[in-house]
């Protein structure tokens, strides 16, 4: 059974984050908070985490359109190609926030070598910005859709544990969350191209 790990007012705890570092090391798999709904990830480096993640997801793990939790602007100059002056202010008056921008990315190692392109993603969450200052690489990361046919994100964190304990090591508990996911926006075009309106003000775009 995973465990869980409660915050309180999105307060980080370095003890509860230094251990959900380990695990992921080890090729574990989290639910965690962030600014929009709580997320399903693992390390972008291992693979026996990735392939968890994939398999729960019903994808194959080289097509998967998982995105990546950067850290910042110094760590996606990693994963993609030189940004010109227009791409890099949009970036900057969105980021972090509510956005997934699906970027042209550099040669990525495997599984993901085949990739032309990249959804890369930095939440304005306490938790996880603390979080991911501990991790060497970026998380891979997924939202958590809801079962119910009505429903397309679950809210109660005790729902979400619940269903996904099984599935998981650890779940990153900060109260309910949001039920709108991230603003999606292609960027490998001249013209910026919406492809999911979601929580990210599209007047900042």
């Amino acid at each position: 059974m995973a465990e869980l790990l409660k915050f309180y007012q999105s307060k980080p705890n370095l003890k509860f984050l230094t251990k959900t570092a380990d695990a992921l090391e080890q090729g574990g798999l989290i639910i965690y908070p962030t600014d929009t709904v709580y997320a399903l990830g693992c390390l972008s480096d291992n693979l026996q985490g990735l392939q968890r993640l994939a398999n729960i997801k019903k994808v194959r793990l080289d097509k998967a359109p998982f995105s990546f939790f950067m850290r910042d602007f110094s760590d996606l100059s990693n994963y993609v190609k030189p940004l010109n002056n227009s791409t890099f202010k949009l970036l900057k008056r969105c980021l972090p926030g509510p956005y997934t921008f699906i970027l042209p990315c550099l040669k990525l190692q495997k599984p993901f070598e085949k990739r032309k392109s990249i959804g890369i993603r930095m939440a304005k969450h306490p938790i996880l910005e603390a979080f991911t200052e501990l991790l060497k690489v970026p998380l891979v990361t997924t939202s958590l859709h809801d079962q119910d046919e009505i429903l397309d994100y679950t809210t109660d964190p005790d729902m979400i544990y619940e269903r996904w304990e099984s599935d998981i090591d650890l779940m990153l508990e900060d109260g309910f969350c949001g039920n709108v996911p991230s603003t999606i926006v292609d960027l490998c075009s001249s013209v910026p191209e919406i492809v999911r309106k979601g929580k990210g003000a599209l007047d900042l775009l």
